[in-house]
């Protein structure tokens, strides 16, 4: 089958396209046929090589995939799954993480074991299941399960373009909330209007600091007037300390990851002076999972993905993901093209 690998770190270039052997199945796992799978923002940091992270070479990257299933081992409960049916996959388990410890999905074929699929709604197409579940289902643990916000809650939304981002700001407008979105650009922003944030601040252009404190006050030390409800920061490095400022006195940041950086600076002055609560959010559950699915089935919530490309684009898209380049998902079908990749 063919299949993108890198079998050494470094640069984006570094991935090509391979013929290896169609996985086996155990007697617990099914055969998934892949239909289209989703980059997301720790690819190219793995390409690159993560300090602390042992990533098995070659590694087949992509964490998140839509497929179908060819076939089934014999301890697979029929009266759950079967052939022929349409399925997500959840890519952590205590192998790792897909893409990351363990074999991705940019591949014709996956073998996985049954607790890990998750049955695809038929409203739900393949592009859309592939949004799940490491940003869309990272996004509703980090804002519901973990963050419990709130209607009418004031939620300002850091790096808001991305996967995750562009997650926050439906399910934040979904719950209620008025929603505040950072980005680069100008024309990031008027793709995130569309999408239903109330506000948008091109850092290009402006301080979001300076534009929380003008449009919402000042964060004072007594009573509980001035900034905003959450912030939600899944950057760190230079935001880290910078977005306390913006957070009203017993406000809330919360944070999923550290794109910018893991080990920023800070300053507990403000985590004790106004009482912030800082809430960690550590991927998804399947609960997480099947409410994303439910949710996108129903209309409530539609993927935002930048572009659809073949399997051999990977190369041009992981670029432009690394370049802040992508609104959303990218999404890579994997089909029956030829060709090398780049």
């Amino acid at each position: 089958m063919r299949a993108i690998q890198f079998d050494q770190h470094g640069p984006i270039e570094n991935l090509y396209l391979a013929d290896i052997p169609v996985p086996a199945i155990s007697p617990t796992e099914c055969l998934v046929k892949v239909k289209a799978v989703t980059l997301n923002g720790f690819d190219p940091m793995v390409m690159r090589g993560i300090l602390g992270l042992r990533t098995p070479l070659p590694m087949i990257p992509g964490a998140d995939i839509a497929g179908e299933i060819v076939e089934m081992g014999k301890d697979v409960d029929s009266a759950q799954f079967s052939v022929g049916q349409r399925v997500g996959v959840d890519p952590s388990s205590d192998r790792g993480m897909m893409g990351e410890t363990a074999l991705g999905g940019l591949c014709e074929f996956v073998a996985v074991e049954a607790s890990h699929l998750v049955a695809a709604p038929d409203a739900v197409d393949d592009h859309a299941v592939a949004c799940l579940p490491t940003a869309y289902a990272t996004a509703h643990r980090m804002l519901f399960t973990r963050g419990q916000i709130e209607r009418g809650e004031k939620i300002l939304i850091l790096g808001a373009s991305g996967g995750v981002g562009t997650c926050c700001i439906q399910l934040a407008k979904m719950a209620g909330c008025e929603v505040i979105a950072v980005t680069s650009s100008a024309d990031k922003g008027e793709r995130l209007l569309a999408i239903g944030a109330d506000h948008v601040i091109d850092i290009s252009t402006t301080d979001y600091v300076a534009y929380i404190v003008e449009n919402y006050g000042k964060p004072r030390t007594r009573g509980t007037s001035g900034g905003v409800d959450v912030c939600v920061n899944y950057s760190g490095g230079e935001d880290w300390a910078k977005c306390f400022r913006t957070v009203r006195r017993g406000g809330r940041i919360l944070t999923c990851g550290a794109t910018g950086g893991y080990d920023p600076k800070t300053d507990i002055r403000y985590i004790w002076s106004f009482e912030h609560t800082i809430v960690g959010s550590n991927g998804w559950g399947r609960d997480d999972h099947e409410k994303m699915f439910e949710l996108m089935a129903n209309g409530r919530i539609a993927p935002v993905i930048d572009r659809v490309v073949p399997m051999s684009g990977i190369q041009q898209a992981m670029h432009d993901l690394q370049d802040r380049k992508v609104i959303g998902k990218v999404v890579l079908e994997v089909g029956e093209e030829q060709g090398e990749s780049g």
